[in-house]
């Protein structure tokens, strides 16, 4: 571990702590007693205020109310940071308005000879969404929906919503318990309990024209939305067998509420289990063109009749 990143470390483990040795310093570090004495003096001179405990057992401890000096980014916490960051463009992300002054401040913390690897590193990258004639950090083209960021600060608070929704150029206001935001295919969706029909639904921020809390005295208990839930708990109708090929496409994309357990240490096996609505057309469509999308790397257990007649119809057309 380099210097820089191991000082970090141990004034982060000194600052969570009432009290510390010198030994405790050694043990947790693996450092010899001059190193650790010379790290702790370089802390102090940093401007952390230790406070020396004299006597047989003594040690220090951070004076309260303190904070911490600027903190130092190593070379490659600072790549990590920037790739990420740059990862989120086009994304359709909360809290990105301020994307200039955040790029702007993470450039200020760091040296010339990093900030001229960052400027490499964004003229050879290119992630899905980024304009390659401008791969610009500074660029702003994701703002998300306007309804996002009010409804993320109303969840923060409380799940009990009232949504108004446009569905058909009709405009309807529901009384939601929210379980879940979801991002899937550039949209975001909120799963939420219905609390009117008392069932669980999907719905696409998009549609959204308004969000505001649910007034406390017309709420069901979260008991209540919790044993509805379990009582619509839909039964499996759908399991496979997933080999390695197969769950390498799953995780470039598979429908929401679908996930798989791994069947050995290695992660190269694994199975499915989901339950599929066969009295929705879209559903079947959709998933029926995922099961093609996964290859010929998955073993079939159970599959709806409705599922598999449309497999059998799409690989005739391929293969008449």
């Amino acid at each position: 571990m380099k210097k820089v990143e191991r000082i970090n470390i141990i004034m982060r483990y000194i600052n969570n702590r009432a009290h510390f040795t010198i030994s405790e310093i050694m043990r947790e570090f693996n450092i010899s007693r001059s190193t650790a004495i010379r790290d702790i003096r370089e802390i102090e001179a940093m401007g952390m205020p230790l406070v020396a405990e004299v006597g047989r057992d003594g040690g220090y401890f951070v004076m309260s109310n303190s904070v911490l000096p600027t903190v130092r980014f190593t070379d490659n916490e600072i790549k990590a940071l920037f790739i990420a960051f740059m990862a989120t463009r086009n994304q359709q992300l909360p809290y990105l308005k301020s994307r200039q002054s955040l790029a702007e401040k993470l450039l200020g913390l760091i040296s010339e000879n990093q900030q001229d690897d960052l400027v490499l590193l964004n003229q050879l990258l290119l992630f899905e969404g980024t304009n390659p004639h401008n791969p610009d950090l500074l660029d702003l083209s994701d703002l998300p929906h306007p309804m996002l960021e009010k409804l993320i600060q109303i969840l923060l608070l409380d799940n009990y919503i009232l949504v108004t929704v446009k569905e058909e150029n009709v405009i309807k206001s529901y009384p939601m318990y929210l379980l879940h935001l979801h991002h899937k295919k550039s949209l975001w969706l909120i799963e939420v309990f219905d609390l009117e029909e008392e069932k669980r639904r999907i719905l696409p921020v998009d549609n959204l024209t308004n969000v505001e809390p649910y007034p406390t005295k017309k709420r069901v208990s979260k008991k209540r939305i919790l044993e509805q839930l379990s009582k619509q708990e839909e039964i499996i109708n759908l399991v496979l067998e997933l080999g390695p090929k197969a769950i390498a496409q799953f995780k470039k994309y598979h429908p929401l509420k679908v996930s798989i357990s791994y069947t050995n240490p290695y992660q190269t096996t694994a199975l499915l289990k989901t339950y599929i609505n066969v009295h929705n057309s879209e559903e079947v469509a959709e998933i029926t063109n995922w099961l093609l999308f996964l290859g010929g790397d998955i073993k079939v257990r159970k599959v709806p009749q409705e599922v598999l007649e449309g497999l059998q119809e799409r690989l005739t057309l391929y293969c008449p």
